[in-house]
């Protein structure tokens, strides 16, 4: 049946779908919705819970501890809670702890514009922890995607067995948008792969451990085991989850290539242009890229940002591209157009 859904809310259905059943967070614009519509329902559902805590460390934390004790956890925040989830994202990854985590962006850098939206995490998305380690990130575009994907992040952090990072922002998160959610195909709820904490010998530290959990502090070849192995594990999962949309345009030499919602803003351009939208923003999709950039001269990566997106997609495909970033919150298809006549 077809109902109004907000991107937020949809956000908290596709987790629930599949088979989400922990929420910790703390209240930060634009993401509110989505934690507001966890309370609420937590309230009339026994087989759901839901914490507010008091701040994003700790929501963070929270459903990492969740997990460990065999939860399907997640969190939603925004740009400066999703900075201090950072070192719990790498701790989540140390531990393969599959986890969700919803990044609803807005201007910033620091409190910034945050009734604005803007695409300037992605780099934080990316590699925000700190040492070495393998995101997986999806970007939906609107308010079926935010249901559809986030389902499927769950999924891919249970195969993985690593936390997934679902990457919105506040115009998609606040759209309000006629949808058939069950009409929308996802996978069935992954099972979790191993024993939660509490059953066997394993126990959990943020330390370089065996399989058993003792300490490998001291072994740098125990270290490159761990990590080449848990890379291999993570890229492995995410090659599984090509998401793109390609539409070719044999009568234009340039090729648009954005995600999120300036991809939605820029699709009418798609008669004068190529696109390329890419919804595994990470691990990037470099063959993919590449593939389909062939067969343009030029290559304009558009994102609410300074050009974050475009220095990945420039190092994937090693060739030049070309940058139009959209600062400040503004987002239209005229003045996407405009610019592009300048960028060209």
């Amino acid at each position: 049946m077809k109902k109004l859904v907000q991107g937020n809310e949809a956000t908290f259905l596709g987790a629930r779908k599949a088979g989400a059943d922990f929420f910790a967070g703390y209240p930060i614009t634009p993401s509110n919705e989505i934690m507001a519509t966890a309370a609420k329902y937590a309230s009339t559902n026994e087989d759901f819970t839901f914490l507010q805590m008091e701040d994003e460390i700790a929501s963070a934390t929270a459903i990492i501890g969740a997990s460990l004790a065999g939860a399907k956890s997640f969190t939603a925040t925004s740009g400066p809670g999703f900075s201090l989830m950072q070192e719990s994202i790498g701790l989540a990854y140390m531990t393969s702890t599959p986890t969700v985590f919803v990044d609803v962006q807005r201007v910033g850098p620091s409190t910034g514009m945050p009734t604005y939206p803007a695409q300037g995490d992605v780099l934080q998305a990316k590699h925000g922890s700190h040492g070495d380690y393998t995101s997986i990130v999806l970007a939906p575009n609107s308010a079926a995607e935010s249901f559809q994907y986030t389902a499927t992040a769950f999924n891919v952090a249970e195969e993985a067995e690593a936390p997934v990072i679902v990457l919105t922002d506040g115009f998609v998160g606040h759209l309000e948008e006629t949808v058939d959610l069950d009409k929308i195909e996802v996978p069935n709820p992954a099972p979790r792969r191993r024993k939660p904490l509490g059953t066997g010998k394993r126990h959990f530290t943020g330390l370089l451990s065996d399989e058993e959990g003792i300490p490998k502090t001291a072994d740098p070849a125990e270290y490159r085991k761990w990590y080449w192995g848990k890379k291999k594990q993570v890229e492995a999962t995410a090659a599984k989850y090509e998401l793109f949309e390609y539409i070719e345009n044999k009568n234009s030499d340039t090729l648009l290539i954005s995600f999120g919602i300036t991809s939605r803003v820029l699709l009418p351009l798609k008669e004068e242009y190529g696109y390329f939208r890419p919804i595994r923003l990470f691990p990037i999709l470099g063959e993919q890229l590449q593939k389909v950039a062939a067969d343009y001269k030029n290559i304009v990566v558009v994102e609410a940002n300074d050009g974050q997106f475009a220095g990945e997609v420039e190092h994937a495909m090693s060739r030049p591209v070309k940058r139009l970033p959209l600062l400040g919150g503004e987002l239209s298809s005229s003045l996407i157009a405009k610019e592009l006549k300048n960028v060209c």
